[in-house]
């Protein structure tokens, strides 16, 4: 395997679940000894609501949400077949309700802070050689958990909190197809554990794409279907705790990687959701610079 090849896995996966809905591992493996750290910057606006039974125009209170990320994400591979995964995100999220709105309810336009760091293990369990390329199957799991110190408990303001202060613990299990030309398929299934009256949801994702020495590119179908412990927003049972509520969704999007100098390598990417279930309806791009050693 061309040894450009081993820093290309990792380095399209560096932000957070929050901003860009996508799986936090990928299907690729680093070899013994190889890593990467990756800083990314991404950004997503949204005016329009998934609310039940319909979506709708305009955000309550905020009118328009724009959210930002800032994230240092690493890989390093222990042996060839088990590598950790690191994130820890900063997160901006403002919004622009009026003046008016802002006086008369003591709300600001602005959340920000530390999210949640999250670590993630991956094994590659078993491979398989077909008559032009190879299948492996991967088992992944990891932590996500509160390291900052943003509240969720803040009623209508928490419409931008940063996150949802959930501990989640997710397995999931994963099949890569990679040919021999660079073409390559990509399945995941898992389970989310979620804390602080998060919904546990089961996530999946499809990726196809395209990875050689020069670049790498893909496209993707990500899905969460959380479990109807979830309440609406605004529906029976709904309190103003905004963490309780049923999140679902199905997004689309693409991802790019270019090396450039000496294991230095940039990516960028687009996202959009398709379908959702109380949340918003928001278009994302991200960029990244990436070191592979």
């Amino acid at each position: 395997m061309n040894v450009n090849l081993r820093f290309l896995a990792g380095a399209l996966f560096m932000l957070p679940v929050m901003m860009i809905a996508q799986s936090p591992v990928s299907g690729f493996m680093k070899a013994k000894g190889y890593g990467s750290i990756t800083a990314s910057f991404s950004s997503e606006k949204y005016d329009e609501v998934f609310l039940v039974p319909t979506k709708v125009d305009g955000v309550p209170v905020f009118n328009e949400v724009q959210t930002t990320s800032y994230s240092l994400y690493a890989e390093y591979g222990i042996s060839d077949n088990f590598n950790l995964v690191f994130n820890l995100p900063y997160i901006k999220s403002e919004g622009e309700a009026t003046p008016e709105t802002l006086a008369n309810n003591g709300f600001e336009n602005e959340r920000k802070g530390v999210q949640d760091v999250s670590l993630y293990g991956k094994y590659r369990f078993a491979s398989k050689a077909t008559p032009n390329g190879m299948i492996n199957f991967i088992a992944a799991a990891g932590i996500e958990t509160p390291l900052g110190d943003y509240r969720v408990d803040e009623e209508l303001q928490s419409i931008i909190a940063i996150g949802n202060r959930s501990t989640d613990i997710t397995g999931l299990a994963i099949a890569t197809y990679k040919h021999n030309g660079g073409f390559f398929a990509t399945g995941q299934i898992g389970y989310s554990l979620r804390s602080n009256s998060v919904p546990n949801a089961l996530l999946s994702e499809v990726k196809l794409g395209y990875a050689a020495s020069k670049f790498y590119l893909d496209a993707y179908v990500a899905n969460q279907l959380s479990d109807d412990s979830g309440v609406d927003i605004l529906g029976e049972g709904f309190t103003g705790f905004f963490p309780a509520t049923r999140v679902n969704y199905t997004r689309i999007g693409f991802n790019a990687y270019v090396p450039v100098y000496k294991g230095i390598g940039v990516s960028g990417g687009y996202s959009n959701y398709i379908e959702g279930r109380n949340l918003g309806d928001a278009d994302g791009f991200n960029w990244g610079v990436t070191y592979s050693f």
